[in-house]
């Protein structure tokens, strides 16, 4: 019997030059992701030792939980940029958007369009897990009303459309971009989201990826995606980053 070895790759060779990550949590304390500005310092130079040198990273704007605004992510951002900028840091491209939940408090964002988008109109939204909010459609057909287009993070990670796989043609019918966590790939957050991702990806519901990045944890896992067989089915979505977003 004859045994093939999988093709891995360094991720600094799978991701192609000029790949925009649009989805992370570098910004410091101020969300689930970096803690202070050294470990801001530290995922970024990581991300960059595999070659994502170019990034729009997107704290949480989750009602009292992370009450952040428009102008303390800029603050933080700022922040960083000059950190990177004394550390000789030169050939790093850091921008700062959000990741809005879609609340009540999203809502009243929306209308005052105190939003911080990705580039342009795009704006990446995200819900509950496990229970959607009722008036769903109402909030996404309001943010296309408003001149914005929805990226919905991480589709694959909602447990409560698992069994209820129509919800995600509903979704992408109602004008929704999807946007992958590259890290569901290697199957770091369960089997189970594994199989929906696959599913996804057959049906070519993704539109866009990103490494959601919180943590070195996150960065080393990471590493899973590595082969040339992950790389060739999202080379189109891959692509959709880097000419949407440079």
């Amino acid at each position: 019997m004859i045994f093939f070895k999988k093709r891995n790759i360094q991720l600094n060779d799978f991701f192609p030059e000029g790949f925009v990550d649009i989805h992370s949590h570098l910004l410091p304390g101020i969300d689930d992701g970096a803690k202070d500005l050294d470990h801001s310092i530290e995922l970024i130079k990581k991300m960059a030792s595999y070659g994502i040198k170019n990034i729009i990273t997107t704290p949480h704007v989750l009602g009292d939980v992370y009450p952040n605004t428009s102008k303390i992510i800029t603050s933080k951002l700022e922040e960083v940029q000059t950190e990177l900028k004394n550390r000789g840091m030169k050939d790093i491209k850091l921008r700062a958007a959000a990741e809005y939940m879609m609340d009540e408090q999203f809502v009243e964002l929306l209308k005052k369009k105190d939003l911080l988008t990705l580039k342009d109109n795009y704006i990446l939204v995200e819900m509950s897990y496990f229970s959607p909010p009722l008036n769903l459609y109402d909030i996404l057909f309001e943010i296309q009303l408003q001149g914005y287009k929805p990226i919905l993070a991480h589709p694959e990670r909602y447990i409560t459309y698992h069994k209820n796989y129509k919800e995600y043609q509903k979704l992408k019918a109602s004008g929704c971009l999807f946007q992958l966590n590259l890290l569901a790939l290697s199957g770091y957050y369960g089997e189970a989201v594994k199989r929906v991702t696959k599913l996804l990806l057959e049906d070519n519901f993704y539109d866009l990826v990103g490494t959601d990045s919180h943590h070195k944890r996150h960065l080393e896992n990471l590493k899973g995606i590595g082969s040339k067989k992950i790389q060739k089915q999202i080379k189109e979505i891959v692509r959709n980053n880097i000419e949407l977003f440079s």
